[in-house]
């Protein structure tokens, strides 16, 4: 977020301790297994671009590999896939005869993949979309669309009846490539991509550089792979054994657990915290350490957030602090009154409509409940603890969490569903003293509700 993602290592930030991860993929990729196409596979915003970013600089520190990069997303438009492949290939190599004489190898195959896009999409393809592509590959091109169109597809016709003799030619350069350097090619943001280009990506990688020395690493959210599969060929196709074909190795990466302690550690809560720190809105250490920190742990794990999610949290915080000239988490107030704001903010972000209920006063504290982690009100003993059976024969006492409490308060508001919510009247004095405790005094009635309202109105453009 702070700086140029390409440029991150390991070194300088890693909350979910990853390198550990990306270590065991080097040292897969540097074997002799056959592992390729191997797949990083991961949902929307579990920092899979960040990730391989950090492991390919900590694949560069002394490695004799040729490391390449590819954002498919980025390339889709140009609509072949082994023109963004091979384009980046021909950037490894040095000037001179060695690049020459590769583009001159696979020129004939370049046309060939081009049968079937008609006159008119040749010649803008041959034009246009090269512009990138490295100086002597780019003149060669641009050489062949100066020519006919109709020559261009004779050549294309022709090409069609040395079909296999222009791939064995272009698997034998390839090949003499990676002898001296071995080539590891990432391609990223496949899942993003038009499901044309993400299937021919998977099909050209299949049948065209199976070849000795040269591995794809792609990283990817397989679920939508799979939809792009079944976009391109139908639902009557099961997208997962056609992805089987390809894919030889696969490993889930989770934002969720640090697999370096024994107790599961909630690294995404480091993540938020450190993000906070660097945006200037937690800048107490004191309030790190209390029970704002519990809270946001609890709610990041009920909530199960990603990183891409707990990046929009902590920039819509940002904005709130920034528009409130710095009022709205000022540690000169009281923990509910913060703890407040940041729920208001939680439900701008992933719940809007709750926002919606409570200014028309017909909140369903069920929905309310479930979003905050709450089933129902906890029952209070006489010195404000929850009697809690846990691993042991002996059972615990605890205090209610935060969010169990602003759930007491809310129910006392709002009447729509609140049942699980209510407190008896042996519990209501038990639940004042607490509240008390917690809040600094007892809500008035309807308090909470102007408060839970104050965010949304001033981060709302009507």
């Amino acid at each position: 977020m702070d700086m140029d993602v390409t440029t991150k290592t390991f070194d300088e930030r890693d909350e979910f301790r990853r390198k550990t991860i990306a270590e065991k993929v080097i040292k897969l990729l540097k074997s002799d297994i056959d592992i390729s196409p191997m797949v990083i596979d991961g949902s929307w915003g579990t920092g899979k671009t960040e990730f391989c970013h950090k492991l390919i600089n900590l694949m560069k520190d002394g490695s004799t590999h040729n490391i390449i990069y590819i954002d498919a997303f980025k390339a889709d438009h140009v609509d072949e896939p082994l023109m963004t492949v091979l384009a980046e290939i021909i950037k490894i190599l040095p000037e001179g005869p060695r690049r020459k004489a590769f583009i001159n190898r696979v020129l004939p195959t370049v046309r060939y993949t081009l049968k079937t896009v008609a006159k008119a999409g040749i010649s803008h393809l041959l034009r246009q979309d090269f512009t990138d592509v490295a100086n002597d590959f780019d003149e060669l091109i641009k050489k062949v669309a100066d020519d006919s169109i109709d020559k261009t597809a004779e050549l294309i016709l022709k090409d069609h009846v040395e079909a296999e003799k222009s791939l064995k030619t272009l698997q034998a350069a390839l090949t003499a490539i990676a002898s001296q350097d071995p080539i590891v090619i990432f391609v990223d943001e496949l899942d993003r991509c038009r499901p044309n280009f993400a299937v021919d990506m998977l099909e050209i990688i299949k049948h065209t550089f199976d070849v000795e020395g040269v591995s794809f690493v792609l990283i990817t959210n397989t679920q939508q792979l799979r939809a792009s599969v079944n976009h391109c060929y139908g639902q009557a196709v099961d997208a997962q054994r056609y992805l089987d074909k390809f894919v030889k190795f696969r490993f889930e990466l989770s934002p969720h657990s640090d697999r370096n302690f024994r107790y599961p550690v909630l690294a995404a809560s480091d993540y938020f915290f450190t993000l906070a720190q660097e945006k200037g809105i937690v800048t107490n250490s004191n309030l790190i350490g209390s029970n704002f920190k519990e809270a946001i742990d609890y709610l990041i794990r009920s909530k199960g957030l990603s990183l891409r999610e707990i990046e929009t949290l902590v920039r819509n915080m940002q904005i709130a602090q920034r528009l409130s000239n710095s009022r709205i988490f000022n540690t000169d107030q009281a923990f509910g009154i913060i703890l407040l704001n940041t729920i208001s903010i939680m439900m701008i972000c992933f719940r809007p409509e709750l926002l919606t209920q409570i200014k028309s006063g017909f909140l369903d504290i069920n929905e309310l409940g479930e979003f905050l982690g709450v089933k129902k009100t906890p029952v209070l003993d006489e010195d404000g603890y929850i009697t809690q059976q846990g691993y042991t024969e002996n059972p615990q006492r605890i205090r209610p969490n935060a969010f169990e409490v602003i759930m007491v308060i809310v129910a006392r508001d709002f009447s729509n569903n609140n049942e699980k919510y209510i407190l008896s009247h042996e519990q209501i004095p038990k639940w004042v003293r607490y509240i008390e405790g917690f809040m600094g005094s007892i809500p008035h009635e309807g308090e909470i509700k102007v408060k839970l309202m104050e965010v949304e109105s001033l981060m709302s453009f009507d």
